[in-house]
Parts: structure tokens; sequence; C-alpha cells
């Protein structure tokens, strides 16, 4: 309980530290200009395997398993088991990019392929060319919690 209370104690200051009112020279009114640091969910398992792409053209439409709509730039992927709005970093282990993205769909359907992200999740990690690659997959803080 010490621990929790220090810890939040030492968050709270952290962020009144950054918070500060700074005079804009043309109108005299004061801004209040915040910066914060994201901090990063405790990972709760890795998977290793391959994942693909899929797009709503791939897809034949945008409807997703879990009544999401499917846009091919979102941050959103298919994973056979884990729950819906889990959120998981997926790392393309041929050249460390990674992206954290939202489990919205089921699949993939095909042997080996442990997650399918969409095409825009693919261009940013670079592989959409290959269509495949080797990934690792975090699942980030709770199970279903956002």
């Amino acid at each position: 309980m010490i621990y929790l209370l220090c810890h939040v104690k030492s968050v709270v200051l952290a962020v009144a530290g950054l918070v500060y009112l700074s005079g804009d020279g043309e109108t005299g009114k004061a801004l209040v200009k915040v910066c914060y640091q994201a901090v990063e969910d405790p990972v709760r398992s890795v998977e290793h395997g391959s994942a693909s792409w899929y797009s709503i053209r791939t897809n034949s439409g945008t409807e997703t398993a879990s009544g999401k709509r499917l846009c091919d730039k979102a941050a959103t992927a298919a994973h056979k088991t884990l729950p819906m709005g889990t959120k998981v970093r997926v790392t393309n282990e041929t050249n460390g990019k990674s992206e954290i993205v939202t489990i919205t769909d089921r699949g993939p359907y095909v042997g080996g392929r442990i997650i399918d992200l969409t095409i825009g999740c693919a261009e940013r990690l670079d592989f959409v060319s290959r269509g495949e690659v080797p990934v690792k997959v975090e699942v980030l803080g709770h199970f279903g919690a956002r």
C-alpha cells in the first residue's frame, strides 16, 4: 500500500512539474501547456509466430467479428483467441519496427500464422510486399480492458 501511494505521488508530481503557464505575447492571454509521457502497460504474455495482413478488399468488406468497422489504416488486428479489445504490441522481427494494435477480429485462418494486421499496420511495419513476416506479439495490460 505504501509503495502504491509513493508511486501515485511520484506520478502526480511528475505531471505537475510538466504543466506550466506561459504568456501569449500577442494577446497577453495565459496558455496552459501540458507535456506528458505515456506509461506503458505491463506485458502479460508473449507469442512468436508469423503475421500476415488483410484489408477491406481481401476481407470482402468492412464487417469484423467485434462489430467494429474494418478500416485499412487503423491499428487493429485479428487473433484467434484473444478477447476483443485486447491491446497487443506487434514487433516485426526482421526490422524491429513495432506498433500497438487492438484486437477487433478473428483469424488468421491460414496455418502457422498467429495474427492478421490491417494493411495500414503492415505498411507501417514494412512488410506489405512480403505478405508474411515473423513477429513477436506482446499482450499488454488487462485482457479486453480497453
